[in-house]
C-alpha cells in the first residue's frame, strides 16, 4: 500500500488525501475526503466514548460527540 498524506487546505478548509511522492509532498492527484474524514473521526470518538484534544494557533480545543435530542 502506498503512503498517503492528509491535510486541510488553508484556503478552502476542505480535507484532502493524496499519495505521497518521493520528495515527501502530495502529488497532483488529491481527493476531497472532508465529509468522510469528519464522519470517521466522529464515529471513532463515539465508539470509544472519548474526547480528543488538539492545539491550533496556540489554543487548546476539544472534540467530543454528543447526542442531540
Amino acid at each position: 500500500m502506498s503512503d498517503f498524506k492528509v491535510g486541510c487546505s488553508p484556503l478552502t478548509s476542505k480535507i484532502f488525501a493524496g499519495k505521497v511522492l518521493k520528495n515527501g509532498t502530495c502529488g497532483n492527484v488529491k481527493h476531497d475526503v472532508t465529509d468522510t474524514a469528519v464522519g470517521a473521526v466522529a464515529q471513532h470518538l463515539l465508539q470509544l466514548d472519548e474526547r480528543m484534544e488538539f492545539q491550533y494557533r496556540g489554543k487548546t480545543y476539544e472534540l467530543k460527540v454528543v447526542e442531540v435530542s
